[in-house]
């Protein structure tokens, strides 16, 4: 895929998180302080090929390459993997690659590894439904992330490699969102150390409608039971 520039922000102190954004392809819009989850350090990285990173499309394999290269630069052992839309089914492949740099995953309002012909016809139908949220994206790098997101989901060992990972992992949807919840409860009770949890009245985009409660959720989700 070749060298690239990746663009990482920081704020804060404590544990550390890498927070990822959504798209896939979309810039990184989580990295404001009002959002990061209070008592640790945040990292937020910038796509490869998106706003202020350079390089350009790529696979999955190339985005968990990247965040692996960011944690040993920065000199991280390991770290909280929290995902946003695709940026919580990114967390769930990190930790599946490389589940001893990785403390804990927290997912929220995710897809999951599939490509149910219902669930798209639920997201379809409500689309109309959803907040507008005006986010930039690069669709050259998110037609390249989708097509690599469907090669994940056919893949033989796809389960048995999920049913495995020992990685304490936390699924969280929106209780608004147009995006079934079914596929994040199911990895919640597959995964070893699965949970699962409804923030109830919010949409999808709830970091940009509801940001006190966004900063609330990831807090609470971080720190742990």
């Amino acid at each position: 895929m070749g060298t690239a520039t990746l663009h990482v922000g920081v704020t804060g102190q404590g544990p550390d998180v890498v927070v990822l954004s959504g798209g896939p392809g979309c810039v990184q819009y989580l990295e404001h302080d009002e959002l990061a989850p209070r008592g640790h350090r945040a990292w937020y990285p910038e796509p490869r090929g998106v706003g202020r990173s350079t390089g350009g499309p790529h696979t999955m394999e190339q985005a968990v390459a990247d965040l692996e290269a960011i944690r040993a630069a920065v000199g991280v052992v390991t770290w909280i993997v929290a995902g946003h839309s695709w940026g919580g089914d990114l967390a769930v492949r990190y930790a599946v690659d490389h589940p001893e740099a990785v403390a804990a995953v927290v997912s929220i309002a995710g897809r999951g590894p599939q490509r149910d012909q219902t669930w798209s016809e639920a997201y379809k139908a409500g689309r109309a439904t959803q907040p507008v949220v005006d986010i930039d994206h690069v669709p050259e790098v998110h037609a390249a992330l989708g097509d690599s997101f469907t090669e994940w989901t056919h893949r033989a060992d796809l389960w048995r490699g999920l049913a495995t990972c020992g990685v304490p992992m936390y699924f969280i949807a929106a209780g608004d969102d147009i995006r079934p919840s079914w596929p994040l409860a199911q990895l919640a009770a597959l995964v070893p150390h699965g949970r699962f949890a409804t923030v109830a009245d919010v949409p999808h985009d709830f970091w940009f409608t509801h940001p006190e409660v966004w900063t609330s959720t990831i807090t609470d989700a971080c720190t742990g039971p």
